[in-house]
């Protein structure tokens, strides 16, 4: 599957650069080397290094749990490539308000998997919003969404924390977005689930 090998070569990467503060500083997203030196290749590398094991474990959990659900769907209805198509697109936007608004900031990076992971999280959701997910009490996937938007909203206008919450909107904002797009049906599938629940 896909999700194993996105996860395996996150895991790989951010491995190394663990060891080789070179290749993190290479890979981070740092908005001067961006606008400057026209390094565009970092608005998709800094999602494929972590902060730390914590990090990345996860990251890499919450892909796999979801990655796994998402990427048959998206081999239906966009070929067998779509799942990583989805989820490295996913990177790059989730990250560009962040780095449009930090643009022309030295003192600012970014790094982590987390945008692209809150967008396959979010298009989960769209398909199964009563799910319960286990965080680590059990509750409905559409409730859990809810709160994950809000908390983001309110930590993003806080800051403070070395957290990119900006990022994880963006990206749950992509995910239901691509769904949206890519198969028409899914908006009303999700009206229709919304308004029946089925607890699983």
């Amino acid at each position: 599957m896909l999700t194993f090998v996105l996860i395996a070569v996150t895991v790989l990467v951010s491995w190394l650069a663990f060891d080789k503060p070179k290749l993190m500083q290479r890979l981070i997203l740092w908005p001067p080397a961006v606008e400057r030196q026209r390094q565009y290749e970092r608005l998709l590398t800094h999602g494929f290094i972590h902060a730390d094991w914590p990090h990345l474990l996860f990251n890499m959990l919450t892909l796999y749990l979801f990655g796994s659900q998402i990427e048959p769907v998206l081999d239906t209805l966009i070929g067998p490539l779509g799942f990583v198509f989805f989820y490295v697109t996913a990177i790059i936007v989730a990250i560009l308000p962040t780095y449009l608004r930090h643009r022309n900031d030295a003192n600012y990076s970014s790094l982590g998997a987390s945008g692209g992971v809150s967008a396959v999280l979010f298009a989960f959701i769209l398909l199964a919003p009563w799910t319960l997910i286990y965080i680590p009490i059990p509750m409905p996937a559409i409730v859990y969404a809810v709160g994950y938007v809000g908390y983001s909203f309110w930590m993003d206008r806080r800051g403070g924390d070395n957290v990119n919450h900006r990022a994880h909107l963006s990206g749950a904002i992509y995910g239901v977005l691509f769904m949206l797009l890519v198969d028409s049906r899914i908006g009303p599938f999700f009206l229709q689930q919304l308004t029946n629940p089925q607890f699983r």
